[in-house]
């Protein structure tokens, strides 16, 4: 059952979505896909696995469209940080194992294009923390992450999360945060710490994860969408 919390958020989202389609910018620079929002995997230089969790986007991207109104394309894109199509995303993420590094002008890109509206998520699967805070303060000397309290609207937009971020993958025994980087009011950088969101998403036989663990990774990662196009 849908709660009038939801209707709202459904009906923004929409608004906000067509505003977007019919702007004229490229929502997909691979022309296999549909027109529709996707979901763009940063390939990133440094030797850390950008590419980790090969089925985790297609299913997300395939939850969205069955529990959301959003329009989804066919599926998730790639892109790197020089390619011209940078700015036809308007949500980037970004996850792997190892090491994350960005050139000087991809730094600079980058900020542009968080400065410019877009929205980065960064899932750490377990190895690319220090390397990825280290490149974060590269974009931005003056920020340092905060992290969303539990009552933050990301935990309520679609689905309800009244403990805050679930708890997917061990790790290193640690309690999950989501840390954000903050443009005023808005979150440019969502960076979930601890949790493996995109070991979730992934298809069920290859972690072995219980479904209502893996329902907890989908719908979160619904809610950073949801969040993410409406603010």
């Amino acid at each position: 059952m849908i709660e009038p919390q939801q209707t709202r958020c459904h009906a923004v989202l929409v608004f906000a979505l067509l505003v977007y389609l019919l702007s004229g910018l490229r929502v997909d620079a691979q022309p296999e896909r549909t027109a529709g929002f996707t979901i763009a995997r940063v390939q990133y230089d440094g030797g850390g696995d950008w590419y980790s969790d090969p089925s985790s986007l297609p299913n997300l991207m395939s939850f969205l469209g069955e529990q959301t109104t959003i329009i989804v394309a066919q599926g998730p894109a790639r892109v790197h940080l020089d390619d011209e199509e940078l700015f036809s995303f308007p949500y980037l993420y970004m996850t792997g194992h190892g090491n994350v590094h960005l050139t000087d002008p991809q730094v600079d890109r980058l900020r542009h294009y968080l400065d410019a509206g877009g929205f980065l998520h960064a899932d750490d699967n377990y190895g690319m923390d220090e390397s990825f805070r280290r490149e974060m303060k590269r974009l931005y000397p003056s920020k340092s992450f905060v992290e969303l309290p539990i009552d933050h609207g990301l935990f309520n937009c679609h689905f309800d999360f009244p403990l805050g971020l679930p708890k997917i993958h061990e790790h290193d025994g640690k309690r999950p945060q989501a840390l954000a980087l903050f443009d005023g009011d808005r979150i440019i950088v969502l960076y979930t710490y601890e949790t493996d969101l995109g070991d979730g998403w992934e298809d069920a036989h290859i972690h072995n994860d219980p479904e209502i663990t893996r329902q907890a990774a989908l719908r979160m990662g619904t809610n950073i969408v949801v969040w993410a196009l409406t603010h």
